[in-house]
């Protein structure tokens, strides 16, 4: 199943001008406030009428301003999660998530109302008002309550915005669920970079209304020419790995991935099991040589691919280690007195304590 969108809209001095595909899995909308993203989500939810264009889910067509089609959004069979829970507060979790089938037949509904309440860990909660409930809880049934609706397409504009970091780290684990078990394109709004990283299969990078790059997570977030659209003081990269060890001596799990290995100390994984860990350059040092008598744990040997100047005193290096990309924040000084360029094989020295809980995400 897949979502197509080529649309333009004027709004004001501001033009909104988007082309760009996505597939199964989550698709963020990444840029600053201003960008262009909500109005691109509602755009597909048919609360925004572009000026010129298309929308088209799985060859269904949504909208075609030169064809004359333009659905409602009630017979667009699109999910919407906003930043705050929207539930009605006069019913209980189990109306509210029952919602949905008022406009769907049970017969359509891709997935059932108790696989929903598995996924969503929604069971204890269903006799429940709204009132009585955290701000992640009404997240997750404000989530159950689209799914329930069958949508071909999940929009979710930043439903974590709203949320303390606890509640954003609980809801953060079902997100993950929903991406890996619901076989539709899901669309993620967010200008939280820590998010995206976890998150993210495939990242689309919006400023001033436009796409200015789109494709996989872990490549557009390695590019050292996005910077200033990624965000220069949160650079870093990520690295798709497995559990392949764990030591329950040090309580430090090896994580592998074709070019090396990283320790790191806040894996609830089984072994086996696949996990996406953004390393921040910022927390990444250099070696020329390999180093000795250090309390680093993590050393990986690879090749420097590219060194992009930064304005005053640092300087952003990639390293090549076997697939994946690393990519290390310098001071202009260090990079001289090294003698860097690239071509140059080099020793990236990462801290376990560095690669926290919040750097690590499952797929």
């Amino acid at each position: 199943m897949s979502l197509r969108v080529d649309v333009e809209r004027r709004l004001g001095a501001f033009t909104l001008q988007v082309n760009f595909s996505a597939g199964v899995g989550l698709t963020a909308l990444f840029g600053k406030s201003g960008s262009g993203k909500t109005s691109l989500v509602n755009v597909i939810a048919g609360l925004l009428k572009p000026d010129r264009g298309r929308v088209e889910v799985d060859g269904r067509v949504l909208f075609d301003r030169e064809r004359g089609i333009d659905l409602p959004t009630a017979r667009r069979r699109v999910g919407y999660v906003f930043q705050e829970g929207r539930l009605f507060p006069h019913l209980s979790v189990r109306q509210n998530l029952l919602y949905g089938r008022f406009f769907y037949g049970t017969n359509e509904c891709s997935i059932q109302f108790d696989q929903a309440i598995e996924l969503l860990g929604l069971a204890q909660l269903l006799e429940r008002r709204p009132a009585a409930l955290s701000g992640g809880e009404k997240q997750r049934v404000a989530i159950g309550r689209a799914l329930l609706a069958s949508p071909q397409v999940l929009l979710m504009d930043e439903p974590l915005a709203s949320l303390d970091e606890q509640r954003k780290s609980e809801i953060l684990q079902y997100i993950e669920r929903l991406r890996d078990e619901v076989k539709i394109p899901i669309v993620y709004v967010s200008h939280a970079i820590e998010e995206v990283a976890r998150l993210a299969d495939t990242m689309v990078l919006m400023s001033g209304g436009t796409v200015r790059a789109a494709g996989r997570a872990d490549q557009i977030m390695s590019r050292l020419d996005l910077r200033p659209m990624t965000g220069k003081y949160q650079a870093g990269a990520l690295i798709e790995t497995r559990v392949s060890a764990y030591d329950p001596k040090y309580c430090l799990s090896t994580l592998s991935f074709p070019g090396g290995e990283l320790l790191v100390t806040s894996v609830s994984a089984a072994i086996g099991e696949t996990v996406r860990v953004r390393v921040r350059a910022r927390d990444v040092s250099l070696a020329l040589a390999p180093p000795a008598g250090i309390s680093i744990l993590n050393v990986l040997r690879g090749t420097i691919a590219e060194i992009g100047a930064l304005d005053g005193a640092f300087a952003d290096v990639r390293i090549q280690v076997g697939a994946a990309s690393v990519l290390a924040r310098i001071t202009r000084r260090s990079q001289e007195q090294l003698r860097l360029a690239p071509g140059q094989e080099i020793y990236a020295m990462i801290k376990a304590v560095s690669l926290d809980r919040h750097s690590l995400g499952f797929v």
